[in-house]
């Protein structure tokens, strides 16, 4: 049985990593089981998605606000019966054709535009292994594919309910399965914290952001009472940057490939500091470690840290303003931080199942003879 992944760009984004996350589920437990995971675009044209990546990472840097004024007025406004026709023409019968060079038995789009394009090649009358759509931001953004496809997997009951009242999806359809993690994301116990407090930073890896406005903060504040460890992953740069600095309580990482060596720095930390990406937010929700945002990538990010704001799940830094004193708000506050761990638990609650066993349940159901362990 072949499981096909669709992601989009060779960027380490949310939909990779979710789709990831899901691979490694699969397949550990069936032994018969195929899972490819493919940029759509690199398989188009290796020039085109290496120019659509370039253009997207130079205009988000340069220009993030331009960039998230089209995003939202071509993404965020209602659905309409406005066809995408420069994607369409140039990449349906692309679309076609890799479906069936690949021949797989279940399609699983972690990004809006192959979801977008198989909706479209199904709505033309041509025929396609099921279609799941696996979300992974806290919003619908309106390029995902709707009633052609089989399968929702949504992050929880709002975003359900949204699906249902603005785009008419069957409610059958729907399955809310929060926005997939890696499984070695097992919660943390919640104990009693003392300072100095250790604070997670994550946010840096592709030198988009304010981290630079957070950093110069943070050594401005020298706040004793917090240790701050900050990913920069591959950005070199930034990690030299820090490591020039000799701010005893800023500690820079490198690049962590290793997803245990992850679990066990949020094990260490007592909470974290990032932008709100649905993956990295995810994660954190996952291990119960409450939530600061000091800054959003325009588009997708703007709109899950409103939505998240609204639902209490994360808090927003200031950047004018010390940041130790911020979060000695939180920190001093037992009963707050008791309200935010309820909320917490209350936004996993919603989860019906992880998304691979809903997945297998999908696939055993159309292939009676797949056998899988839950383990």
């Amino acid at each position: 049985m072949k499981f096909l992944f669709l992601p989009i760009l060779q960027i380490p984004m949310g939909h990779h990593t979710v789709a990831d996350a899901m691979i490694r589920s699969l397949e550990q437990r069936v032994w018969d089981i195929e899972c490819k995971k493919v940029d759509f675009f690199s398989y188009v044209d290796k020039s085109l998605e290496k120019a659509i990546r370039l253009t997207y990472l130079s205009w988000i840097n340069h220009s993030p606000h331009t960039y998230g004024w089209i995003y939202l007025k071509s993404m965020h406004t209602a659905k309409t019966t406005k066809q995408f026709n420069f994607l369409e023409y140039k990449f349906l019968q692309k679309m076609n054709n890799f479906l069936k060079e690949e021949n797989p038995d279940f399609i699983v789009c972690t990004s809006s535009i192959p979801s977008f394009i198989i909706d479209r090649l199904r709505h033309s009358g041509v025929d396609t292994p099921p279609v799941i759509n696996v979300y992974t931001d806290f919003w619908v953004n309106k390029l995902w594919g709707g009633s052609e496809v089989d399968y929702h997997f949504v992050p929880d009951q709002n975003f359900k309910d949204e699906l249902i009242a603005q785009n008419a999806i069957d409610a059958s359809k729907i399955l809310i399965t929060g926005i997939p993690v890696d499984e070695c994301f097992t919660p943390k116990t919640v104990s009693e914290v003392a300072p100095p407090y250790h604070i997670l930073i994550s946010g840096g890896s592709s030198g988009l952001g304010d981290i630079k406005k957070l950093i110069n903060t943070l050594r401005i504040d020298n706040e004793k009472s917090y240790q701050y460890s900050l990913l920069c992953g591959k950005n070199q740069k930034l990690y030299d940057s820090i490591l020039a600095l000799e701010t005893p309580n800023i500690r820079p990482l490198s690049y962590i490939s290793s997803r245990e060596a992850m679990n066990a720095l949020y094990n260490e930390a007592d909470a974290i500091i990032t932008k709100p990406g649905g993956v990295t937010i995810s994660e954190a929700l996952h291990k119960r470690l409450p939530i600061f945002v000091f800054s959003s990538l325009p588009g997708q990010e703007e709109i899950n840290k409103e939505y998240l704001l609204k639902r209490e799940l994360i808090y927003d830094l200031d950047l004018k303003y010390p940041i130790g004193g911020q979060l000695n708000r939180f920190f001093q506050d037992k009963k707050e931080q008791t309200l935010w761990f309820n909320r917490a638990d209350r936004y996993l609650s919603e989860t019906e199942l992880p998304a691979w066993q809903k997945l297998m349940e999908i696939a055993y159901s159309d292939h009676k003879l797949l056998k899988y362990e839950n383990i």
